[in-house]
């Protein structure tokens, strides 16, 4: 489980495709300090396994899915990713509960720069659009972000960042056209599910009425 508190916005050192498998090298710097094979690291909001660690330099296998679902396959040499460590018993939650499983991508539509905040607006699935609401909280590589603005019939939203935000996430260099992931409030989606099949649920309209 991760919280959506970026701790450190890391370096890839490379990113190949062998075999089917996809070999992600990330530079961690202290983030490596004390890390274990098999652990989990939140890798700009994926939750992907750690299979190499070589000092400062820890490795990551990402299967056809995890490429296909996110923008971990779009990643070079250079680029730059937001890391998180997982949660562990008696951290403090800053952001919201996040599980790392990411439900698709969103697309950056508009970057407007003002005084003291940055404004990202963003296309998403439509299929998605049902788990998030105004003022509502929302996982965007792994940062956890609350909805400024959200146009329904365009299926985007915005978020408002702050100078701090930009400072300890990737958010200052994000553009127009860069893919983004999304992983929407897990209790929301439950409710909102549980809610459709209720009302598409014959027996229990009967029983309301």
């Amino acid at each position: 489980m991760f919280t959506g508190i970026v701790q450190s916005v890391c370096p890839v050192v490379s990113c190949e495709t062998q075999a089917g498998v996809t070999r992600l090298a990330v530079d961690l710097g202290e983030l490596a300090n004390g890390l274990k094979a098999g652990a989990s690291v939140a890798v700009n909001g994926v939750c992907v396994t750690v299979t190499e660690i070589d000092a400062l330099l820890v490795g990551f296998d990402l299967i056809k899915e995890t490429v296909e679902l996110s923008n971990l396959g779009d990643l070079a040499k250079g680029n730059a990713v937001n890391v998180e460590r997982s949660l562990r018993l008696g951290d403090e939650i800053g952001g919201h509960m996040l599980s790392g499983h990411i439900a698709g991508v969103a697309v950056v539509t508009g970057v407007t720069a003002d005084d003291g905040h940055r404004l990202v607006t963003m296309r998403v699935p439509t299929e998605w659009m049902a788990y998030l609401m105004l003022k509502g909280f929302v996982a965007l590589n792994g940062a956890s972000l609350t909805i400024a603005d959200i146009d329904r019939a365009a299926a985007t939203i915005a978020v408002s960042l702050i100078p701090e935000t930009l400072a300890r996430t990737t958010y200052s260099r994000v553009e127009v056209g860069d893919r983004i992931n999304l992983e929407v409030d897990s209790q929301t989606q439950a409710i909102v599910d549980t809610v459709r099949t209720a009302l598409q649920d014959e027996s229990w309209r009967e029983a309301i009425r």
